[in-house]
């Protein structure tokens, strides 16, 4: 007797990118940052396959696409999957807010053509956990037919999707926010080679832990990912680290929000350095840190010898008052000279986020500050955002309730674009002072000094 006849599922995992001021969706030859949570979930997908979650006759096939570097053509992967065969279903993943309209307009095709599709990401877990009614454009969503995922997708919760998507019971909403899935011994998150091949330097990225103890008013990830932190193991990472390194992947990102944190972060380092001194494994890292991290004793040693060259650092401001405003009190503005030296020393660079449109802040205050971290911080590259009440955060939570306006152009929540009044500045100002900050600190003769510092 014959086997049974096969059946194939289409897993389809899009990493959406936004518009640009004109409406053309941003797609760019080369991306810089790889996305984590595409990697994560074709990690988790490829778990879903080995298990069989659909049964043993059906071949589940995952295409990861980032569209900062890959168009989508719905018409075209749809025309594909008819000629294939089997059933799909198409998730739009890690969708932050200035991505939402797009990810429902790629949706809205996708539906037309009777596709199911699910969207998860940072939009719709951080207004679900934060606002007491669900707002209008996710509302509009489900009641177009689209699944709504709030939360994360380990501990089989995308077993869960695939298989209602499968039957054709997809719910209209997943809601996982009151229960954050234990990382340890979760399936390796990484993407193949193809996935990878347009990204700068083939860099891939992987978290370490998830969640943050901070209370920064600003910040979406402390009610997306909690305020308790979970973690990997060691020996997660060393199975993250070969199975990467099989494919010749040797560049990541770390994306935990602050790896100085971990606790486990010593036990990461002493891995990755045996890993280098025992088999020659040598990475390229960049990781996530706060401003007190060079107190942590061989923290910043440890780090360069298991292979970080680069440190993103939450700067956020240079103000007292700002920080403290902003509930940033971890930060000491008279130790930013002393952490960015130690990095300097041990030979990594050094990228920082800076906050503007604080509510003390005006034109003069933030051109004075950007003079001060000139003359005083050696620092590498400074990268500006305008304080954004993004969804998920306090600071969004408290100007609902307070019916305050914002931008009801999701497209602007890039922190790039003003989406509130400023309390000192006029709209015209705050938005030109933005752009005269980056000229301030980007001048010749900066560029110069900072090229010197590295010889």
């Amino acid at each position: 007797m014959g086997g049974a006849k096969r059946t194939k599922f289409h897993l389809i995992l899009i990493k959406p990118t936004h518009y640009d001021d004109d409406g053309y969706p941003i797609t760019w030859l080369r991306s810089h940052i790889p996305s984590n949570t595409l990697a994560a979930l074709y990690g988790l997908g490829e778990d879903c396959r080995a298990r069989q979650v659909l049964g043993p006759d059906v071949d589940i096939e995952i295409r990861p696409i980032d569209e900062t570097n890959t168009r989508v053509r719905p018409a075209r992967m749809m025309a594909e999957i008819e000629r294939q065969g089997g059933k799909a279903l198409i998730c739009l993943v890690g969708v932050q807010t200035n991505q939402f309209p797009h990810a429902v307009d790629l949706a809205r095709q996708f539906i037309k053509g009777g596709y199911p599709v699910a969207i998860g990401g940072f939009h719709v877990s951080g207004c679900l956990s934060m606002l007491p009614v669900t707002p209008p454009e996710i509302q509009e969503a489900m009641d177009m037919g689209i699944s709504i995922f709030a939360g994360e997708a380990e501990e089989g919760r995308l077993d869960e999707v695939l298989r209602d998507s499968w039957n054709g019971t997809l719910k209209p909403l997943y809601n996982y926010m009151d229960d954050l899935p234990s990382l340890e011994g979760a399936p390796v998150p990484r993407l193949p080679v193809e996935a990878l091949a347009r990204n700068e330097g083939g860099m891939t990225s992987f978290d370490l832990g998830r969640g943050c103890p901070f209370q920064c008013s600003f910040c979406t990830i402390i009610n997306v990912q909690g305020r308790k932190s979970r973690f990997r193991t060691a020996d997660d990472l060393e199975a993250i680290v070969r199975e990467n390194y099989k494919q010749g992947n040797t560049s990541f990102f770390i994306t935990d929000d602050n790896m100085a944190r971990n606790k486990h972060w010593e036990d990461f380092f002493d891995r990755l350095i045996e890993l280098k001194e025992n088999e020659g494994i040598q990475l390229s890292l960049i990781i996530q840190v706060d401003t007190q991290c060079h107190r942590i004793p061989n923290f910043i040693h440890k780090a360069r010898w298991a292979g970080v060259y680069r440190v993103f650092i939450g700067l956020e401001n240079v103000n007292p008052d700002n920080l403290l405003a902003a509930k940033k009190r971890q930060n000491k503005i008279t130790e930013y000279r002393k952490m960015l030296q130690a990095w300097h020393v041990s030979g990594a660079s050094t990228w920082a986020g800076y906050i503007l449109g604080f509510p003390g802040d005006t034109r003069e205050s933030i051109l004075r500050d950007m003079e001060i971290i000139k003359k005083e911080l050696p620092l590498d590259i400074l990268e500006l955002f305008m304080l954004t009440p993004l969804p998920g955060s306090e600071d969004h939570q408290t100007l609902w309730k307070q019916g305050v306006w914002m931008d009801p152009d999701l497209n602007k929540y890039d922190v790039h674009h003003r989406c509130v009044h400023h309390p000192k500045m006029s709209d015209a100002e705050f938005e030109q002072v933005y752009r005269e900050a980056w000229a301030s600190y980007y001048t010749p003769e900066h560029i110069e000094t900072v090229t010197r510092r590295h010889g």
